[in-house]
Formats: C-alpha cells, sequence, structure tokens
C-alpha cells in the first residue's frame, strides 16, 4: 500500500510568504522560508479539502427511481418513501 505525505501550509513572520511542505508528519518542518530563507515561520492551520457532489446517475431520480416524483426529494430527510 502507498502512503502519500501530509502537505502543510506555513507562512513566514519575515517576509509573510505562505508556501505549501510536504513532509513525512507533523513534527517535521521545513529549513528555510523559500521567499527570503528565513527560519522565522509558523504552521497555518489548514482546511480539509472536502467535495461534496450531488452527482446523480443520468437517467435516474434522486432515490434511484425510473420515472419522476412529484417534488424530489420525496422526503424532509432525503429518503425515499415510493420505492
Amino acid at each position: 500500500m502507498k502512503h502519500s505525505m501530509p502537505i502543510f501550509d506555513f507562512k513566514c513572520e519575515n517576509c509573510t510568504h505562505v508556501w505549501e511542505a510536504l513532509l513525512p508528519d507533523a513534527t517535521t518542518y521545513p529549513a528555510s522560508c523559500p521567499g527570503c530563507g528565513s527560519t522565522n515561520f509558523k504552521r497555518l492551520l489548514s482546511v480539509p479539502n472536502i467535495i461534496k457532489s450531488s452527482f446523480k446517475s443520468p437517467g435516474t431520480t434522486c432515490c434511484g427511481r425510473e420515472e419522476r416524483c412529484a417534488a424530489p426529494p420525496c422526503s424532509t430527510n432525503d429518503t425515499c418513501y415510493r420505492k
């Protein structure tokens, strides 16, 4: 199984340059800022990249039926009661 290294975000306190670094773990830091060479930088709180897709298969309804419901979704909790 192939393991990928996490990407961490950093900001230089000297020149305010922000960059990403691919590092083996959270305890490892880059040697210096790629913008100015300073060693005075901090790790930023990274936002996870989560993509929610509402893609449905072509030719199907929100609940997977072949024919369309009167008003999708068929219920208030996205559960089809007409299957």
